[in-house]
C-alpha cells in the first residue's frame, strides 16, 4: 500500500465515507495550473465550459499532471488498490459571488458501476472554505447504498440535468469539508453531498476526479471509457484510453470527443443536455 493517508484517514473513510483534507499540491503547481486554465480561457473568451470541462485530461497538460500525480495516487490507493482507473473528471468552476450551488447527490447517480468502488478525489485549485461554497457531507450516508434521484432541470444548480436527492436534506445539513488550495478530500461513491454558493471574491476552483479499481464494471451494459493511471487493467471493462500528448492538438480533441462520448452514452444524459 502507498501509505499517503493516516490509519485514522482510511478509518474515517470506510465509516463516513469521506475523509480530508489531504495535502497533494505545491503552492507553485496550484498556480501553475491554475495560470494554464485560466490562459485557456482567455483565448476562449469565456469561462471553460462542458464539454472541455468534462474529461479535461483528456484536453490540457495540467489536468493530465493532476490526475496522474504522485500524491493523489498514492492516497487513492490507500482505498481501493494499486490497478487504478479515471473514469471520469470535471471541472467545478463557481464564480465569485455567484449563486450556484450543487444539489445533494450521489456521484452513483451518473456513473452506474459495479461493485460500487468508484472514489472521488476533490482537489483544489483554490480555496474552498465555507464561504466559498465547499461541500458538505452527509456522514454515513454510503453505507445505506443508492438513494433514488429525480431530475428537475434549471435555476442555480450546477449539476447537469438536476438528478439529485430532491425534498430530502436541508442546505444546512451534513458535515463541511473545507479546503485550502492545493489540499484535496475523497469521497465514496454512494456519499451524499452537496455544496452552496461562493459567497467569496475568489473563483472557487475544483477538480472532481473519479477513480475506480481495475476490476469495476458497468451495470447498465453501457460502456464508457477510462484511462489507467497506476497498476494494470487486467479486465477491460471499458474502452482503453491513451494518456494526453500533445494538449489541445486535433489528436487530442478527437481522442476527447470520442471518450465523452461514451461517457454522455453511460451517464443517460441526453446530447444537447446543459
Amino acid at each position: 500500500m502507498a501509505a499517503r493517508l493516516s490509519s485514522i484517514q482510511v478509518e474515517q473513510y470506510a465509516r463516513d465515507g469521506f475523509t480530508g483534507p489531504v495535502p497533494v499540491l505545491t503552492a507553485d503547481e496550484v498556480r501553475s495550473f491554475r495560470g494554464e486554465l485560466e490562459a485557456y480561457e482567455r483565448t476562449a473568451g469565456k469561462a471553460i465550459g462542458f464539454p472541455e470541462k468534462s474529461k479535461p485530461y483528456l484536453l490540457f497538460g495540467w489536468a493530465d499532471a493532476i490526475v496522474h500525480h504522485p500524491k493523489v495516487l498514492d492516497a487513492v490507493e490507500d482505498l481501493i488498490g494499486p490497478d487504478i482507473l479515471v473514469y471520469h473528471t470535471t471541472l467545478w468552476t463557481k464564480e465569485a459571488h455567484a449563486e450556484v450551488f450543487t444539489l445533494w447527490h450521489q456521484d452513483d447517480a451518473y456513473f452506474f458501476l459495479d461493485p460500487p468502488e468508484q472514489v472521488t478525489a476533490w482537489v483544489a485549485l483554490s480555496d474552498a472554505s465555507e464561504r466559498a461554497g465547499c461541500m458538505r457531507m452527509i456522514a454515513g450516508s454510503h453505507r445505506g447504498g443508492f438513494v433514488e434521484h429525480t431530475e428537475k432541470p434549471g435555476g442555480g444548480n450546477i449539476i447537469r440535468r438536476g438528478r439529485a436527492i430532491h425534498d430530502r436534506f436541508a442546505d444546512s445539513d451534513g458535515t463541511l469539508v473545507p479546503l485550502q488550495a492545493g489540499e484535496m478530500s475523497l469521497h465514496n461513491t454512494y456519499t451524499i453531498h452537496s455544496s452552496g454558493a461562493n459567497n467569496s471574491d475568489d473563483r472557487r476552483i475544483g477538480l472532481g476526479i473519479s477513480y475506480v479499481p481495475a476490476h469495476v464494471r458497468p451495470k447498465n451494459g453501457l460502456r464508457s471509457s477510462a484511462l489507467l493511471v497506476r497498476g494494470t487493467d487486467r479486465y477491460g471493462h471499458f474502452h482503453a484510453e491513451t494518456r494526453l500528448e500533445t494538449p489541445l492538438s486535433a489528436e487530442a480533441r478527437a481522442a476527447h470527443e470520442r471518450a465523452y462520448g461514451f461517457y454522455m452514452k453511460a451517464a443517460q444524459i441526453p446530447e444537447g443536455s446543459p
